[in-house]
């Protein structure tokens, strides 16, 4: 066994794959496999709420959203679970002063924050934004996220601002932390991901290699080493609110390189060819989490994987026999994590 101890959590949305696979059957399996707490996504919250209350129910509802909520948060007291964090609040920053998308986008975070309170967490993680229109400074962005953390602080709760690897400019973590250290807020830290950071700066969904052909192979590891380096150097280890966790399928073929559907490769990727560590993936996870763990960060770990084999994965013990999976994929990870 490792010496180096951690909580555990699973995000919702990484589990089940059935109809019957509802928001209670996946707080029991990730109970019983010994996680300590969840990410709570909103798609899961709606279709919670529309099973609970017997209507359709939008993810603007707030009201029925919140009465939703408040029974998550009973379900998960009874399964001895944390709701550690509501995700994932996407497109929030950069939009034009004036500009309608800004205006629903704080509208949105006034609504999400009502759900926080109904659900009994007390951290909203933001992705950094992909949407193709919004500002390029990092000051505006900054203001923006600050302007969001104020609202906040009056219920004492923060924002973890996640690096999205395809984001529109903020992909790695320098960037987040350099826009989180201007918005200059004790409220706002990091969300930093396994996943987000390999699949950004080392891997490529496009290249037949899977890895980054753009340099030649020893300056893309040195680069990434150096990265991981100045990432654990660099980051208090305070202003790492969680760091989650999965690997990613090498693509064969290799994903085009066009925007389809209004997403780039990498968020392609994303959502369907993110499993497990150690379940097929090809990703330098130990060496990101080390990374992590080398600030002197001993938060929470949390699973968080989109993987379309799912199904084909499961045996007829469904969730949780592959919660269990998921939890020994953890322990392997920590046992292997050598600082």
């Amino acid at each position: 066994m490792s010496s180096i101890k951690v909580p555990t959590c699973y995000a919702s949305c990484s589990i089940g794959y059935k109809p019957e696979h509802n928001v209670p059957a996946k707080l029991k399996a990730i109970s019983a496999a010994g996680f300590e707490a969840i990410e709570l996504s909103m798609p899961d919250l709606v279709s919670f709420a529309q099973e609970h209350l017997g209507k359709d129910v939008t993810e603007k509802d707030y009201a029925h959203l919140c009465v939703a909520g408040q029974e998550v948060k009973r379900l998960c007291a009874v399964n001895g679970l944390k709701i550690l964090v509501l995700q994932p609040f996407a497109n929030f920053e950069g939009w034009p002063q004036g500009s309608s998308e800004r205006k629903d986008a704080f509208d949105r975070a006034k609504g999400w924050l009502e759900i926080m309170q109904a659900v009994g967490t007390d951290m909203l993680q933001v992705g950094s934004s992909d949407s193709p229109n919004i500002s390029s400074s990092q000051e505006y962005l900054a203001h923006d996220l600050a302007e969001l953390a104020d609202l906040l602080v009056l219920h004492n709760f923060r924002i973890s601002y996640e690096n999205w690897c395809w984001a529109s400019h903020a992909p790695t973590w320098r960037e987040i932390w350099d826009i989180v250290q201007k918005a200059n807020r004790e409220n706002i830290g990091l969300c930093l991901d396994t996943f987000q950071t390999a699949g950004g700066e080392w891997a490529d969904p496009t290249t037949q290699s899977g890895i980054i052909e753009s340099i030649d192979r020893a300056q893309l590891e040195k680069k990434f080493k150096q990265s991981l380096k100045d990432l654990s150097s660099t980051i208090p280890p305070e202003k790492i609110y969680f760091l989650q966790i999965s690997d990613a399928y090498r693509m064969e073929p290799p994903l085009s390189s066009e925007v389809q559907d209004g997403l780039r490769p990498r968020a392609r990727w994303s959502h369907d060819y993110r499993p497990l560590p150690y379940d097929g993936g090809y990703l330098p996870v130990v060496e990101v989490a080390a990374a992590v763990l080398r600030t002197g960060f001993r938060g929470w770990f949390s699973t968080e994987i989109f993987d379309g084999k799912l199904e084909a994965k499961s045996d007829a013990d469904g969730m949780e026999s592959f919660a269990r999976k998921a939890m020994a994929a953890h322990e392997k990870l920590m046992e292997n994590i050598k600082l």
